[in-house]
């Protein structure tokens, strides 16, 4: 079997080398540990409750998934494969929960001059290489927010969020666009995330290319 280094080395635009840069950026993003190589992929402490690590899998085997799930005692695991959710599902046994489905996309950044739309405000900083953005009403109400995370010539955009309230106005739009313009000016090129199917439509108008599902889970015993 191929191994996931060999496969990023052959195919530098594959998928192992954008879930790789993908992961770089998560981690700075969400302060998690630094990723450790595995034959199948790298595995990352989460270090919360619900979440305490989780697998990667850029290209998943059956038989690697399947080790995986039989080694795995402790809830708050989690198993992100970079297939789709009817491939895996087989591989699995009892107490594995699915998530939302995810998908990896990517983007050519460019310069970006986005206009805040009347009515609202929008603030940005950087703390420790991660930017953030938060939108609000002119009462101070919270409207969206974003962050993005480069690093190098990658950045990766994550946690973004807009309020039930404030949708269609254009604020998701605007908080991609003032991100990809943030990690453009730091010298990044391509920008990565993994997107929600609710989110992939926003991301596909703004030019974000798919380049691979994502099926996320995780282990929840009592769920049998």
């Amino acid at each position: 079997m191929t191994t996931t280094a060999t496969a990023a080395a052959a195919d530098p635009a594959g998928t192992a080398t954008l879930v790789r840069a993908w992961i770089d950026g998560w981690v700075l993003s969400r302060g998690a540990s630094d990723p450790m190589d595995r034959p199948w992929g790298w595995t990352i402490d989460a270090g919360q409750a619900h979440h305490v690590s989780r697998h990667v899998l850029p290209e998943p085997a059956e038989a690697d998934v399947r080790a995986l799930v039989a080694a795995t005692t402790a809830p708050g695991t989690w198993l992100k494969l970079f297939a789709d959710d009817d491939t895996v599902r087989p591989w699995l046994g009892a107490g594995w929960q699915f998530d939302q489905p995810g998908f990896l996309m990517s983007l050519p950044l460019a310069a970006e001059r986005p206009e805040v739309p009347a009515g609202y405000t929008l603030t940005s900083w950087t703390r420790g290489g991660v930017t953030r953005v938060l939108v609000r009403t002119a009462e101070g109400h919270f409207a969206a927010r974003g962050q993005i995370a480069p690093t190098g010539p990658t950045a990766v955009a994550d946690q973004i969020e807009t309020a039930a309230d404030h949708r269609r106005r254009g604020l998701g739009s605007l908080v991609m666009r003032t991100l990809q313009n943030t990690a453009h000016e730091a010298g990044a090129t391509t920008g990565i995330l993994v997107g929600t199917p609710e989110g992939r439509a926003l991301y596909t108008s703004l030019g974000w290319e798919t380049r691979s599902p994502m099926a996320s889970l995780h282990f929840k015993p009592s769920a049998g």
